[in-house]
């Protein structure tokens, strides 16, 4: 696999575009049509985000009196403050819920207009096969649907997090100064000192947990796409099932995802290396900020400078403003897993900008009424060259065969016609009439036969009538009866079975222009000549473009063109 698309992200950061490529990840929903709901959800957590920092000041002024009362042995103030507290506890538990319904709510929102944007770009400019087909980037399946949601929730989180630890560190470093008083040292009145005592811990902090955790984001990275490729394995065995138990590959498989698992153990286990060295270390700078606060201001507390509930309130704030200060520390291991998922989208993003943006070397397009083939050359990744200076016209209404020995091109021909082949030159014009390819393998979505049988159109375009006489025609009617029945149909059919669903879709879609790529190469000769015939009695004028070995096709196809030394060759056609 290509790597290099993979830490283009992490280079970039390094260039100092990380950040303006996130930015434009990020904005472009709050400028959409939702703009306005997006807007209103996320001032009204905002502003619940804010309404708890206000709390937790309401609260740093009940320790003071609530203490103080402790101290003075004052019952009525102590069972006041009691009632006192209930009141701002209550508060504080309706904000908590609502503030984490609603960032819920712009969450989801925002991750299904960000998944449904990314459908459409992955699936449109044929990004979904080129992006397989150059190793770009692995599991896009998982970019969609993890990548998105962690990037929504975590970007969300981090972000209200950040602002809510600003507001409250201009909050409570407001009353922590005021309520520290000064401290003389060598002669120097330091005014405010608790402030700069937590400035410079936190500022230490920060500085040792980024040394220590730093190893975090590309592990994580790793661990994200190591989960994905150990999925994708499984899937392939399970979409694969049959062949696998016909050759008993069961132990080679179980070697294969022993070893993909492998690389989750062995990654996982360097994550919990780095995440322990950090948890020791984090661990210990809270618990010692616990008792911090208290050693630094006993002494104005024991020369009676202060009161028990002045000492409570300095620890309240010094906690706050130091927990402000050291959202890096607490934060680092999200902000890790952040970074990783942005990485991946960034990379996954850029692969399809590159596709998108690459200019096509062999020119497609539909005009006219009669394809056209002039000076193409098909190169295969290797530089190994396919056809060279190739020319061929096909009129409508033709039915051509197309033969070669294997590897000659016959199959990438088709595909460089379907936009699919980028290595090459010259130009293809297809007719501007409608068409359709049937490919050696058919897909058949997951749903009901009828949604299958007339894919890529809805499963309600045609009459029951048409579906019925088309799998009889085609015959399948042993699957009349289960046209609304919903399965996994490519894995329920034979390939065979497939094959001639594939015509019988062909049928139903009636084209003017058919390309086939060894469409029959599973049936018999018998089921062969009887979907070929029924193409032609029931599409009257239908062109038909066929890649095939078999010599029972020529007597279908009045014309023959053979691929020989990188050439388009008319053949003699035998009676």
């Amino acid at each position: 696999m290509n790597q290099n698309a993979e830490y283009s992200a992490v280079n970039d950061a390094v260039r100092g575009q990380f950040f303006r490529k996130v930015w434009a990840m990020t904005t472009p929903y709050w400028r959409s049509e939702e703009k306005g709901k997006a807007w209103t959800l996320l001032i009204a957590v905002i502003v619940l985000s804010l309404v708890s920092v206000g709390i937790s000041v309401w609260f740093n002024t009940w320790y003071k009196d609530f203490y103080n009362a402790l101290q003075q042995k004052d019952e009525a103030a102590f069972w006041r403050l009691i009632l006192y507290f209930c009141g701002i506890a209550a508060v504080a538990i309706v904000g908590a819920v609502y503030r984490l319904y609603l960032t819920q709510m712009l969450t989801i929102r925002w991750r299904a207009w960000l998944t449904e944007k990314h459908f459409a770009r992955w699936l449109g400019n044929k990004n979904y096969y080129q992006l397989e087909q150059g190793g770009y980037t692995d599991n896009p399946d998982q970019r969609i649907s993890e990548d998105l949601n962690n990037f929504t929730s975590n970007t969300l989180e981090l972000g209200i997090g950040l602002l809510r630890n600003i507001v409250s560190l201009v909050s409570f470093s407001i009353i922590l100064w005021g309520v520290s008083g000064s401290i003389d040292v060598y002669g120097f009145t330091i005014p405010g000192y608790m402030f700069w005592c937590v400035l410079v811990y936190a500022v230490i902090g920060s500085w040792l947990t980024h040394l220590i955790g730093r190893r975090l984001i590309g592990l994580n990275n790793q661990q994200q796409r190591f989960e994905a490729d150990l999925r994708f394995s499984m899937v392939r065995i399970r979409e694969n099932a049959e062949s696998i138990a016909l050759y008993n590959g069961e132990p080679n498989e179980n070697r294969r995802l022993s070893s993909r698992f492998g690389l989750v153990w062995h990654n996982f286990w360097d994550i919990m290396k780095v995440s322990k060295r950090l948890t020791f270390f984090t661990a210990g700078y809270n618990q010692a900020a616990i008792i911090f606060p208290f050693i630094v201001a006993a002494p104005r507390y024991f020369a009676g400078k202060i009161e028990l509930g002045e000492l409570m309130q300095i620890s309240s704030a010094f906690g706050n403003v130091q927990e402000s200060f050291s959202w890096f520390i607490s934060a680092y291991q999200s902000l890790a897993s952040w970074r990783a998922t942005c990485d991946r989208l960034l990379s996954f993003r850029q692969a399809m900008t590159d596709n998108e943006e690459r200019a096509p070397m062999i020119d497609v397009q539909n005009s006219g009424s009669e394809l056209k083939v002039h000076n193409l050359g098909l190169d295969l990744a290797d530089g190994r060259h396919l056809l060279t200076n190739a020319d061929m016209t096909v009129e409508e209404g033709e039915r051509v065969m197309l033969s070669g020995r294997s590897g000659s091109g016959k199959s990438t021909l088709l595909r460089a016609m379907g936009h699919l082949w980028p290595a090459g030159h010259g130009s293809i014009r297809l007719p501007a009439a409608r068409y359709l390819f049937l490919p050696q393998k058919p897909y058949l979505p997951i749903g009901t036969l009828r949604e299958a049988l007339s894919y890529p159109q809805a499963g309600d375009t045609y009459p029951h009538e048409r579906y019925v006489h088309v799998l009889e025609t085609c015959r399948l009617p042993h699957l009349v009866a289960r046209l609304d029945e919903a399965n996994h149909w490519q894995r329920m059919l034979s390939p065979g079975e497939q094959q001639r669903l594939a015509f019988a879709r062909a049928l139903l879609y009636a084209p003017q222009w058919l390309y086939m790529d060894e469409a029959t190469s599973a049936m018999d000769e018998e089921d062969e000549a009887s979907l070929y015939q029924a193409l032609i009695d029931e599409i009257p004028g239908l062109s038909i473009v066929s890649v095939g070995h078999r010599s029972s096709l020529k007597r279908f196809h009045p014309r023959h063109i053979r691929i020989e030394n990188g050439h388009l060759v008319d053949q003699a056609v035998t009676a």
